[in-house]
């Protein structure tokens, strides 16, 4: 019975994770919405800022952004291929390996990110602190 109730609670710890991860996911693309951008869009722009002004690298291969962003690699090729329409990042060949791909911030993707991190932030504080 015990053994139960346990299952039991991790089941249940599971789907308010689940449920959290919903919500919090409805409200960034609510709040990003406004901006011209989804959760996922902005994910994209964010790992690309934080690794230029982590290690200074301008451009990240998109396997690199697949593991931080949890996309599958159809998915993010074509969300990259969006961002690149709106001129927000650039796209590549690496000259070090010329099947793959690198991505970097355009000076308008850079100044969006910029406006826009303090909105994702503040829903992150909100729905996840308690803010």
């Amino acid at each position: 019975m015990a053994a139960k109730k346990a299952e039991q609670a991790l089941v249940e710890q599971w789907r308010d994770i689940l449920a959290l991860h919903a919500r919090t996911q409805c409200e960034l693309d609510r709040a990003l919405g406004q901006h011209g951008l989804c959760a996922s869009d902005f994910e994209v722009l964010d790992v690309l800022a934080e690794g230029a002004a982590a290690d200074g690298s301008c451009a990240w291969r998109v396997q690199e952004i697949a593991d931080r962003v949890h996309l599958s690699q159809s998915a993010l090729s074509r969300l990259i291929a969006r961002l690149e329409k709106c001129g927000l990042v650039d796209r590549a060949l690496c000259p070090e390996d010329r099947r793959g791909v690198r991505v970097a911030l355009t000076d308008k993707g850079r100044a969006l990110h910029g406006e826009v991190r303090p909105v994702q932030r503040a829903v992150l504080t909100r729905m996840l602190a308690g803010g």
